[in-house]
């Protein structure tokens, strides 16, 4: 870019946060080789003929050039919970990009690069984030409740909730929605809702426990241990078979050196060894458990309850825990 002259790097910089088409780089004052030249170097990036500065995130890249190839739309469902942080059960960063444009314009399109859909956009359901017109933060979580199957729509649901997000919210975008396709299928997921849920493995296996029919647990429990508030807090406890479930996800014992690892493994077998002189029940359980054999993890459940019924003695003085805040997601 250092051989531009100092006026056309400077529109250039100015500018390159915003998809530009290659007529638009040419009236600035580049000539083509100057445009091929910054592509090799990376300050450029290019795709569905747009580009944008090199500095800009490769996914934002993706989906600004793609909202700027289909004019009058805007960023939503995945995409917009992409960008904004929510949490998406199971979502990588390779798949296509969703849009949504107001209704009697062009048919819905789907194909490998973007989905397009047909919806009303009140300018209630709409943001500003980063330069990109998307959906609300309500508005996305009940598009995507309405698209994915509802253990997995209860993980964004949650997540939502425990931003600055109300149910309140959430229940005004599903009046409007009132007839739309799957509409039952979001109301069910909002219902079920828990800002308590710190993980998608939590929603996700709270949604399994409640359709194998078990009771509905306390989330972040906290024990009394006959001096003071005992400072670990348990995922799932069922006060009623003295029995606490952990949700143990794939980044729990993960560090850079064997060292932490072991300090890791060390400090939750000492936190276990804490719950478990209480006259607890206390099981573990993580990704495969939840997913490929949710039979076998209710089944361990239920062994568990039983067994914690037979326990002698009273069970301990338990509250739940303060909610912890995410940091919420402002640019």
């Amino acid at each position: 870019m250092e051989r531009l002259a100092a006026d056309v790097r400077a529109e250039l910089v100015a500018r390159s946060g915003t998809p530009l088409r290659h007529g638009d780089l040419l009236r600035l004052g580049l000539e083509q080789h100057d445009v091929q030249r910054l592509l090799r170097k990376r300050a450029l990036q290019r795709f569905h003929s747009r580009y944008v500065g090199g500095h800009v995130d490769p996914r934002q890249t993706r989906i600004a050039c793609t909202q700027a190839a289909h004019p009058g739309t805007v960023v939503s469902h995945f995409s917009a919970a992409e960008l904004r942080g929510l949490r998406v059960w199971g979502t990588g960063t390779s798949g296509p990009v969703w849009l949504t444009r107001p209704p009697g314009t062009q048919r819905n399109l789907r194909n490998a690069d973007v989905v397009l859909r047909r919806a009303g956009l009140p300018a209630s359901e709409l943001q500003h984030h980063r330069g990109l017109v998307l959906t609300s933060d309500a508005r996305t979580t009940v598009d995507l409740a309405r698209e994915l199957p509802l253990r997995e729509a209860v993980v964004t649901v949650d997540d939502t909730l425990a931003r600055a997000v109300s149910r309140a919210e959430l229940e005004a975008v599903m009046e409007g929605q009132e007839r739309w396709p799957s509409i039952r299928a979001a109301r069910a997921a909002v219902a079920l809702g828990d800002p308590r849920s710190e993980s998608a493995l939590e929603s996700f296996a709270r949604v399994v426990f409640l359709e194998a029919g078990l009771p509905v647990p306390v989330l972040q429990a906290q024990f009394w241990d006959g001096y003071r508030w005992m400072v670990e807090r348990v995922d799932f406890w069922s006060p009623e078979f003295r029995t606490v479930a952990e949700a143990d996800g794939l980044q729990k014992f993960e560090a850079p050196t064997a060292q932490e690892r072991r300090r890791l493994l060390r400090r939750s077998y000492e936190r276990d060894q804490r719950l478990t002189d209480h006259g607890l029940e206390l099981i573990h359980f993580g990704w495969e458990d939840a997913v490929r054999r949710p039979q076998q993890l209710v089944r361990r459940l239920r062994s568990a309850f039983h067994r914690g019924i037979q326990r002698a003695g009273d069970p301990p003085g338990w509250r739940v825990a303060p909610v912890l805040q995410p940091t919420l997601c402002t640019a």
